[in-house]
């Protein structure tokens, strides 16, 4: 449902939560939560995964989770599992190396005609949309470029947001291509962008987040051809955060921002990390975005951070502040696994927990080598921990 947030029409408010799983398709924490009246399915909007597979081209532990949510929300939605995704988005990020922990990030949404006030500033909203599903010879080029912007569009205005700047964080699953695939459009005398099908994750990356930077305002969509992809570096979103599966045809995307009237009790901001060892720029946007001093508020961080959602990526100039590193040319773990690890231990350094949201593969998702970064918070501190 989409619905403005001026006086006198429905206001959104939505709900964060962090579950932890014991497998991609373990809900048992969701029925729990559900149980004890805290979690309403019928309003799970978009759930975002972090599984414990490899994140590359043959980890089916993302669709085994998103199989697992279909069937378990089907019931409260009154439709069948294969409808499920047509009403709630569903993006499984594969890949939870080093100290990352499996979980579930799950939004709800609801909209109600509330008698009070709401809260000073900006809150919380989110909204979703999804893509046509792309032929083979799309992926990684300008048709998928257009239709993930005119998709984050779509799902700013479900959000009810009207400005770009509003947005913190758009999350985007899209396809990639399989040997199959490939085949299918040569058959027709179609090229595909590669015939390399973990690269083509890179290329279907690429072009969405570039999808996203339009939709944003952060590039214009005449410096964009198909040769900018994987290719001019200059060209990025600072909030573009894109996962690539072979689990769909088409773009999923999960837009998160603030609006005035909304009456949820989240905030959410966001900051680019520079490289894997940015923890600075996290540190700093939790100070200036909620007055957060991570070094000295440890216990009311821990009461108030929901997640932190980031991209992660080897530094394709094989350096980290120009110490040389070998991820690029480990041929035994793909460096997308490393970078995960490593941008993970950073930030659990930070959070004071493990359950994060960290996606490898950064292609125009930031300047190379580091990566959009976003906070969801509790918005009023907690009392008893208050400063005098």
């Amino acid at each position: 449902m989409t619905a403005s947030l001026t006086t006198g029409e429905p206001r959104q408010r939505v709900g964060v939560y962090r579950i932890a799983c014991r497998g991609p398709g373990d809900l048992s924490g969701v029925q729990a939560l559900v149980d004890a009246g805290e979690l309403d399915p019928r309003h799970v909007v978009a759930v975002m995964g972090k599984t414990e597979g490899n994140g590359c081209v043959n980890d089916h532990t993302r669709e085994y989770a998103a199989m697992a949510w279909c069937h378990f929300l089907a019931p409260f939605l009154e439709c069948t599992p294969g409808d499920v995704e047509s009403r709630v988005a569903l993006v499984m990020s594969g890949g939870t190396e080093g100290v990352l922990s499996p979980h579930f990030t799950v939004f709800t949404r609801d909209w109600t005609q509330a008698s009070e006030a709401p809260p000073e500033g900006k809150r919380l909203v989110v909204g979703i949309a999804k893509t046509r599903d792309f032929a083979p010879e799309e992926i990684g080029r300008a048709p998928q470029i257009d239709a993930t912007a005119e998709a984050v569009r779509e799902a700013m205005a479900d959000a009810g947001i009207a400005a770009a700047d509003d947005v913190h964080f758009v999350q985007v699953k899209c396809p990639l291509l399989t040997s199959t695939k490939v085949d299918e459009a040569l058959s027709r005398s179609a090229d595909t962008v590669t015939r390399d099908t973990y690269e083509s994750m890179g290329y279907s990356r690429g072009a969405s987040a570039l999808g996203v930077a339009v939709a944003l305002g952060e590039a214009a969509r005449a410096r964009i051809g198909d040769a900018a992809v994987l290719a001019d570096w200059s060209l990025y979103s600072t909030r573009a955060s894109v996962s690539a599966g072979i689990e769909l045809e088409g773009n999923v995307v999960i837009v998160l921002g603030e609006a005035s009237g909304s009456l949820s009790p989240y905030r959410i901001a966001h900051t680019m990390m520079r490289d894997a060892v940015d923890a600075a720029s996290v540190r700093a946007m939790l100070r200036d975005a909620f007055g957060l001093d991570p070094d000295c508020d440890g216990e009311e961080l821990g009461h108030r951070l929901v997640n932190l959602l980031a991209k992660a990526e080897a530094s394709p100039d094989g350096r980290v502040r120009g110490e040389r590193h070998t991820m690029l040319n480990d041929s035994d773990i793909n460096a997308t696994r490393h970078a995960r690890a490593a941008v993970g231990g950073v930030l659990a350094s930070i959070a004071g927990h493990t359950a994060l949201y960290v996606s490898g593969g950064a292609e125009h998702q930031g300047v190379p080598g580091g990566g959009p970064v976003a906070a969801i918070l509790r918005a009023e501190p907690t009392p008893s921990l208050s400063r005098e």
